[in-house]
């Protein structure tokens, strides 16, 4: 404390005035929040979100700059995407994959219009020869991955976003215990904050039996420690690089309808095989390696599946490393150049103005754009914000329908003659914050079973009016424009 010395007489002096601290200390922050603002100017994506950092953190910085070091940035630093590498800088393995993969690409005069697009974003083909089975709703998911990871023999990948140490979760723990005690090599990752309840002893039984458990930490490097609006939102299995798994259930009870307070449980996944699953194989390589800091020995040769030859598929990982905003541009795409139909379901559904616009414009176009929403919310901010977009979307003529046989967690599309499910929900975090991943299909069967999928939907849902924003009472609507104000970072 001796080189400190020269300090005692300020701090002493400090302490005896306690105006002049308190006066220090908001300076202090004002200055910090000052200095902030130059930083969320320079790095905020849209101008809004920098003009609305800026004033708050010059306005009230004493919450305001905590709250920016914790949700402020979109750019996830430090994640490497592999697909980005230079050509000279493959190896050997990863050049034979992308020859491979090219080599099962359709003619180019075959390939539709929008995939071109989703190529050049994604740095991946669209690829031939895939099989697609839609799976509705937790048995079916659940008992068709279950299979598949029982069938195992070279392999099993695992990853998503939340799982809980319950009964659903006990059984993909028993799975991959009882591979992995057979020999077949398991791993798993799951997102440390959106698995946070995930209990030791169930991680212990795991590693245990030799499955290799790792989160997905998004606070890794020093640029995103303080880091919490980041997640991995991804739920993909791949069993032997041959059969892939992907969609919106997670890992919980309550994704098989047993939970008393959200009850029935709509959700859509999707098995898919062929070359596809290389290309979601990639995805989750990608996770692991930021992980782990390893890849493991995999099959990358990609095959066509039996009875795929005209099963035309396309895997879209998107996520904030990204070098553009893949899912922004992709919804954005597929509703501007759609000329028949946009179907979009989502649980979550916080558009900013770009989308809302974009969807204006098609339906002013002819568009058939219908929008399926959960009539039961499991967010009440989120659920708040979406009656605020009925009265714009309702006067261009946008159908907004709200499901009501249980909580709907889909997140599903149809544009025309294809179709997509994944694990992006409608709104910013899917957008601009999350690790997602999309599988899109224009197989006419997959296509006309979506389609019906759909319908079946629709047929057990009531129609969203304007009238039921613009009728509550006013703190109704005041409670619904405030959620609507924190979109952002929904």
């Amino acid at each position: 404390m001796a080189r400190f010395a020269f300090l005692t007489a300020p701090l002493r002096w400090i302490k005896e005035h306690p105006k002049t601290r308190r006066a220090l200390f908001f300076g202090f922050f004002h200055l910090l929040g000052l200095l902030t603002s130059v930083d969320a100017i320079l790095s905020v994506r849209t101008a809004q979100g920098a003009i609305g950092w800026a004033i708050s953190l010059n306005t009230f910085p004493y919450v305001a700059v905590p709250a920016y070091w914790v949700f402020g940035r979109s750019n996830f630093e430090g994640y490497i995407v592999l697909r980005r590498k230079a050509e000279d800088e493959l190896s050997e393995e990863e050049r034979k994959l992308a020859t491979d993969l090219l080599a099962m690409r359709p003619q180019a005069g075959e390939v539709p219009p929008p995939a071109i697009l989703l190529e050049r974003l994604a740095k991946m083909p669209a690829t031939q020869g895939n099989h697609t089975e839609l799976l509705i709703d937790g048995e079916a998911t659940f008992r068709s991955i279950f299979e598949s990871i029982a069938q195992a023999r070279e392999y099993v990948l695992v990853q998503f976003y939340i799982i809980r140490d319950d009964g659903l979760g006990r059984r993909l723990k028993d799975a991959l215990i009882e591979r992995a005690k057979a020999g077949v090599p398991c791993y798993l990752v799951y997102d440390e904050i959106g698995s946070h309840g995930l209990t030791d002893s169930y991680l212990g039984d795991l590693k245990a039996a030799g499955v290799e458990t790792h989160h997905f930490n998004t606070r890794k490097g020093d640029a995103n420690r303080f880091q919490l609006n980041f997640r991995n939102h991804r739920k993909v299995v791949i069993v032997d690089g041959h059969t892939a798994f992907v969609g919106g259930h997670n890992v919980g009870d309550e994704y098989l309808g047993k939970d008393p307070k959200m009850g029935a449980w709509r959700d859509t996944h999707v098995k898919v095989q062929g070359p596809v699953v290389q290309c979601v194989q990639i995805a989750w390589v990608e996770d692991w390696k930021w992980a782990t800091g390893s890849i493991p020995n995999l099959n990358w040769t990609p095959k066509p599946a039996p009875g795929g030859e005209n099963g035309l598929a396309f895997c879209l990982p998107s996520g904030p490393a990204d070098e553009f905003e893949t899912c922004t541009l992709f919804f954005l795409h597929a509703i501007q150049s759609a000329k028949k139909r946009v179907w979009i379901a989502s649980p979550y559904f916080v558009p900013d103005e770009q989308f809302t616009s974009a969807l204006q414009l098609a339906a002013l176009r002819g568009v058939d754009v219908r929008i399926l929403l959960p009539e039961k919310a499991d967010s009440n901010m989120v659920q708040l914000s979406s009656y605020t977009y009925l009265p714009v979307l309702e006067k261009a003529g946008v159908q907004v329908w709200r499901y009501t046989s249980g909580f709907l967690h889909e997140k599903a599309i149809i544009v025309d003659d294809y179709c997509g499910v994944g694990t992006a929900n409608f709104d910013n975090r899917s957008f601009r914050l999350n690790f997602e991943i999309t599988l899109l299909f224009s197989e006419p069967s997959v296509v006309k079973e979506a389609e019906a999928m759909f319908l079946n939907d629709f047929s057990k849902s009531t129609r969203a009016t304007a009238a039921d924003y613009t009728e509550r009472p006013w703190w109704f609507r005041l409670a619904a424009r405030t959620s609507w104000l924190m979109a952002p970072i929904q």
